[in-house]
């Protein structure tokens, strides 16, 4: 495995299809119980005969709000989708949406409301992964080339989602025998454990991992409760790395929870090229590229539960 360090390095990608015309169109792909499910694909007008990758993003909001056509999104999924990549953004059931005080009441009854939250969003983009599917050959998918991507709690899902993929989590059943996702983008993502800490059965596929190490949101490096824990990006591209697993970690000092939205405008560079050289063309690759910006003030680095509640909670 080659391992390379990058400081403050742009991984320039040439890519296929530039700008063209964008359609989107919108369908159920879920009822579950009272919960309607939708999903947006964003996809070229006029698509190359070949078939084409797949994103599949889910949206951040501490498991309360968000929406999956934001404003803050689109423009990103109209890049990729002009330059080949079919984007499809996904509904999932909101699980923090009404917690009550008294789930907020402290650490041990918050983690077990928030393991929840998780494993019912994980299961929304399992359903979600089933229905592209099933319909990979009529839109010209390439199932082989399916990539999560998220913001926030969506990036926790999709990391919980792969992780749970890679330890036989029985929701996963929904998709076919040796189903793999082809890369997993998270931005300021991190693993939800409860009990021992996270072992992965099985190599993950290709990570792309953003985050600022002073984010209050989700935690940076692993944060522990009793019978709990949260690993944060640092933690994972350490455990990647034991694993001699292919990753990509961009971590930048001092930043806060903007980088679940910013690398989508500012990083398009480094995605294409994790897509290009850790997905498509499969290179053994370790990279860890940690960017400092020149006169920021000193941040806060400290993490607790207590701030993810705080961070996502200050109305209730």
């Amino acid at each position: 495995m080659k391992r390379i360090f990058l400081s403050c390095a742009l991984l320039l990608a040439a890519w296929a299809v530039s700008g063209a015309e964008v359609s989107k169109s919108t369908m159920l792909y879920a009822v579950k119980g009272d919960a309607t499910l939708y999903l947006d694909r964003y996809t070229a007008v006029q698509p190359t005969h070949e078939k084409r990758p797949c994103l599949l993003f889910l949206f951040g909001g501490g498991f309360t709000h968000g929406n999956r056509d934001s404003e803050k999104y689109t423009g990103f999924f109209n890049y990729m989708a002009g330059r080949g990549v079919d984007v499809v953004s996904i509904d999932y059931r909101l699980g923090l949406r009404d917690a009550s005080p008294a789930d907020l009441a402290s650490q041990e009854l918050f983690a077990r409301k928030l393991v929840s939250a998780i494993r019912m969003a994980v299961d929304d983009l399992y359903s979600a992964t089933a229905f592209i599917l099933n319909r990979a050959e009529a839109w010209g998918i390439d199932p082989e080339r399916i990539i999560t991507c998220g913001s926030s709690a969506g990036a926790i899902t999709v990391l919980q989602g792969e992780y749970a993929l890679c330890n036989g989590d029985p929701n996963a059943r929904i998709l076919p025998d040796g189903f793999r996702y082809a890369g997993v983008i998270s931005l300021a993502g991190a693993i939800f454990q409860l009990g021992e800490e996270p072992v992965w059965n099985r190599k993950p596929a290709p990570l792309l991992l953003f985050h600022g190490n002073a984010d209050s949101n989700v935690p940076y490096d692993a944060v522990r409760v009793p019978g709990a824990g949260f690993f944060g990006s640092k933690y994972i591209a350490g455990q990647l790395e034991e694993l001699q697993s292919p990753f990509v970690f961009y971590s930048v000092e001092g930043a806060a929870h903007e980088i679940a939205e910013e690398p989508l405008n500012d990083n398009r560079n480094e995605i294409c090229s994790f897509l290009r050289n850790l997905v498509y063309d499969r290179k053994p690759l370790m990279i860890e590229t940690e960017v400092e910006v020149i006169g920021r003030s000193e941040a806060n680095t400290s993490f607790t539960l207590e701030d993810y509640i705080r961070s996502n909670f200050s109305g209730n």
